[in-house]
């Protein structure tokens, strides 16, 4: 078992490493694997090149691995703190808020473009909030069903006020397309100025979380007795779903089934469901699939970019009938 997990995690790897370089050579433009490595150890001369990789492909190729991590990271704790295998970031409205968020700045306002990550990303915490609102309030708050329903309700609120608001401003909707669809684009590392600082929370919190969430799997009498709190552990872990997972459609738009499918192969191929191996390795593979995802979407009918969303689709649908093939 355990050669079978480090296989795993040393193939995750390989994949991460091979998609990084196919990131930075192909494209519109080839750039020779020498120039690459010439231009990210500072000894490439100034000229179109240098400036193609440093400034274009090396923010989009960090983007790519960072939101990839970011939801297979989301999606592992919120599947480990939830006990449901079906949980993603849609679970916590923070898919739904996000996309209105965007959309608000993409339609309402289209003059403050820029603003669009912090749309995606305040809108994204602001669904996450209500739904734990709602979960954690009342009779039996905190329960995993009552927080399940609240993020059916509210990621459905949030849907129809986007439909809305495509509705209303159905002649600007052609703007929007691109980042519904979900996509990176090559605009610089002007991006992380606002969002790295929640990748960093969110991502530091897993950490934290992944003894906790092991031991809320042997029940929540259980885990009381050997000194975590359910109740705690599961609000934590949603924020920092939230986190990444808002931060990653602020950076990227709506990708979908790699929150959902990713702890799901990594469980599988592992042959483990603990979280302190799902939640590192989740994060390796979601990067692998996102930034081959981007890669392939870029360089397939190269000039022209393809969304990514539609290939994680593609990608995603076929593997999780796989995997529920296999859970039945």
């Amino acid at each position: 078992m355990a050669l079978r997990r480090l296989l795993l995690v040393l193939i995750a790897a390989l994949a991460l490493v091979v998609a990084a370089i196919a990131s930075l050579t192909l494209g519109a433009v080839h750039v020779p694997l020498h120039a690459v490595l010439d231009a990210l150890t500072g000894r490439a001369p100034q000229g179109p090149l240098r400036e193609i990789v440093l400034q274009l492909r090396l923010p989009r190729t960090v983007g790519a691995l960072v939101v990839g991590a970011g939801l297979g990271v989301a999606g592992a704790l919120l599947q480990g703190a939830l006990a449901n295998p079906l949980a993603s970031p849609d679970v916590i409205g923070v898919t739904g808020g996000a996309g209105f968020g965007a959309m608000l700045t993409l339609l309402v306002w289209p003059s403050a473009i820029a603003l669009l990550p912090v749309g995606a990303l305040v809108f994204g915490v602001v669904g996450a909030a209500l739904v734990f609102m709602i979960g954690w309030s009342g009779v039996n708050g905190g329960a995993v069903s009552r927080v399940i329903l609240a993020g059916i309700a509210i990621s459905a609120l949030f849907t129809a006020g986007t439909t809305s608001l495509m509705v209303a401003y159905s002649d600007r909707v052609q703007s929007a397309v691109f980042w519904l669809a979900g996509g990176l684009t090559s605009d610089g590392w002007s991006s992380f100025e606002v969002v790295w600082p929640y990748f960093l929370a969110g991502f530091l919190l897993a950490i934290v979380l992944a003894r906790p969430l092991d031991r809320l799997a042997l029940g929540d009498d259980v885990a009381a007795s050997l000194g975590a709190r359910p109740r705690q552990v599961r609000l934590l872990a949603a924020a920092a779903a939230a986190l990444l997972a808002a931060s990653a459609a602020a950076l990227a738009g709506l990708l979908a089934f790699v929150g959902l499918v990713v702890p799901h192969l990594v469980r599988l191929a592992g042959g483990t469901a603990t979280n302190r191996f799902v939640l590192p390795v989740s994060a390796l593979v979601g990067a692998a699939l996102v930034l081959a995802g981007d890669t392939l979407a870029r360089t397939i009918l190269a000039p022209i970019e393809l969304p990514v969303g539609p290939l994680m689709v593609v990608l995603g649908v076929p593997l999780f009938l796989w995997l529920l093939r296999g859970a039945t």
